[in-house]
């Protein structure tokens, strides 16, 4: 998977984007990750690449010229290195919430491109080069590129060969629609605190019960509004009943 960054501030991606999983998997070509700086596409003699507003109005714009002189670039190198355009997301407090199901779905792809704002906003023009706009949430951040780097992360996770065993984006809270089960290494007696006995038993068949309940209770007890929102089986209905009498005997079942 190729992925392009424009921003303004590419120094900000390095230790995220050449440490750890990610790191390792641009090293082993898994990845390939570039960071753009669009002001060096400036034709403002000054170096400016923002402006303010027709019509007045606080702050200042990101024009279009940079960004889309920038873009230019990128698109013909990916394509000579044999990449087709793929989905251009811009990073903005109105777009798509970013979820886990959003983060498998561009991992589908074989490009990625993210444009990181700054300032007040963008001149609308750049609008047409995106396929995609997206936010991690109700809240307004300095700059895009925090926003860039998280939704990176979670979307190659999901790259064949990024992490060790591929089954652990699997296992992953959200991936399922619900949390995560509890997780235990050893030793088995910590301080007095002990693994759940399942787990050390050798049972694989009551290992994965007793994970799918936890992984039920966990979602009841923290997120239980995803519930709503999963289609459970029959073994998972009569699971979380059981996990209401657990927690709460006196509430309506």
């Amino acid at each position: 998977m190729r992925i392009d960054v424009l921003s303004l501030f590419p120094d900000m991606f390095q230790a995220t984007l050449g440490e750890s999983i990610i790191g390792k998997a641009r090293e082993k070509d898994l990845l390939d990750i570039n960071v753009t700086d669009f002001r060096k596409y400036t034709t403002d003699k000054h170096n400016h690449v923002d402006d303010a507003p027709f019509g007045g109005g606080a702050g200042m714009l990101l024009e279009a010229q940079p960004i889309f002189d920038a873009y230019d670039a990128v698109q013909k190198s990916a394509q000579e290195a044999g990449y087709q355009k793929g989905r251009v997301i811009l990073m903005d407090p109105a777009g798509r919430r970013f979820d886990q199901d959003y983060a498998q779905e561009l991992s589908q792809e074989d490009h990625l491109t993210f444009i990181c704002g700054h300032y007040e906003g963008y001149d609308e023009r750049i609008r047409q080069l995106v396929t995609d706009e997206a936010s991690l949430g109700d809240y307004v951040l300095t700059g895009g590129e925090l926003a860039a780097m998280v939704m990176i992360d979670a979307t190659v996770r999901f790259v064949p060969g990024v992490l060790g065993n591929q089954e652990s984006s699997m296992d992953d809270s959200f991936t399922n629609g619900l949390l995560e089960y509890p997780q235990y290494t050893r030793p088995a007696n910590f301080r007095g605190m002990e693994v759940p006995p399942v787990l050390t038993s050798g049972d694989h068949g009551k290992v994965r019960q007793w994970r799918m309940k936890e992984s039920l209770r966990r979602t009841y007890l923290r997120r239980p509004d995803l519930l709503k929102k999963v289609k459970l089986t029959t073994e998972q209905k009569r699971m979380l009943q059981d996990i209401k009498i657990d927690e709460d005997p006196d509430a309506p079942k």
